[in-house]
C-alpha cells in the first residue's frame, strides 16, 4: 500500500508546460487491496503543492506529502518539505516530466482529473500561520523557522498541514472543501489525520484580508474560540 500511494503521488510527468497550466486541484482514485477505493487529490498554487490520500467513503486519512515546485521546460522540479510516509524525501530536490492531455494531467497509468484551476475563492495560494489573539492582542508567530503550519487552497480544496523541515517530523493535516461567501468560510472537512469521527463536519468562521493577511475567526472543531491570521506565502 505505502510504496502503491508512493509510486502515484510521488513522481510526475510533465511536457511542453508552464505553472499556469496545472493551477488548481485535481484528483484521482485506485482501489487498494482490500477493496477499498482511494481518493488522491493534488493543489497546485502557483509555488507550492501538497498531495493528499485517503479512503473515499471513510475519510479516513493515508499519506500526504508536498513541499515548493516550479516548472522548468518540459519538467517539474519539486523540493519536499513533508512527507508523512517517507521522511528519506524531505529536502530533496526531484525533476520529473508529466504530461496534460485533454484537459487531464496523466501520470504514469493514472489519469487525474481537474476539480477546479484556482477558482473562484480569493483565498486561493499558501498560506502560514503568523498570528494568533491572546487576550485581545494579535501575538505573532515567526514563518521563518523550520515548524510550520501552512494552509494551502485552490479555488474550491483546502489543505492544512503542521511539520517541521528540521527534524522531519509530521504533526498532523486535514483537508476537503471550502466555500467563501459573504466573509464566511466554510470548511467541509474530508479528511483529518487526528480524528476520523470529525470527518464530515463542516466548520464557518468569519474571515476578512487585511494589508494582505487573512483574519480568520470562530469556534474550532472543539468549540474553542480561536482567532488567527495567515501570512500569504512567497517562493
Amino acid at each position: 500500500m505505502k510504496n502503491l500511494i508512493f509510486s502515484i503521488l510521488g513522481y510526475f510527468f510533465f511536457a511542453n508546460m508552464v505553472a499556469q497550466d496545472i493551477v488548481g486541484a485535481w484528483e484521482t482514485t485506485f482501489s487498494n487491496e482490500q477493496g477499498a477505493t482511494i481518493k488522491q487529490v493534488a493543489i497546485f498554487t502557483k509555488n507550492f503543492v501538497s498531495l493528499a490520500a485517503f479512503e473515499e467513503t471513510t475519510g479516513k486519512f493515508m499519506a500526504t506529502q508536498g513541499g515548493s515546485y516550479w516548472v522548468e521546460g518540459d519538467d517539474l522540479v519539486q523540493t519536499f518539505e513533508f512527507a508523512s510516509q517517507n521522511l528519506d524525501r524531505i529536502g530533496i530536490t526531484k525533476k520529473t516530466p508529466f504530461q496534460i492531455v485533454d484537459g487531464q494531467l496523466r501520470i504514469n497509468d493514472h489519469t487525474w482529473t481537474q476539480i477546479d484551476d484556482g477558482t473562484p475563492g480569493d483565498l486561493a495560494g499558501a498560506w502560514l500561520i503568523s498570528g494568533r489573539k491572546q487576550d485581545g492582542e494579535i501575538v505573532k508567530r515567526d514563518t521563518s523557522g523550520p515548524r510550520k503550519t501552512m494552509k494551502i487552497l485552490s479555488g474550491t480544496r483546502f489543505q492544512w498541514i503542521a511539520y517541521n523541515t528540521e527534524t522531519k517530523q509530521f504533526m498532523g493535516t486535514g483537508g476537503g472543501t471550502y466555500t467563501t461567501v459573504n466573509g464566511k468560510y466554510t470548511e467541509n472537512i474530508g479528511f483529518f489525520s487526528r480524528d476520523d469521527s470529525r470527518v464530515g463536519a463542516s466548520l464557518q468562521f468569519d474571515y476578512e484580508l487585511k494589508d494582505g493577511d487573512w483574519h480568520h475567526y470562530g469556534l474550532s472543531s472543539k468549540g474553542d474560540p480561536i482567532y488567527e491570521v495567515w501570512s500569504q506565502r512567497n517562493p
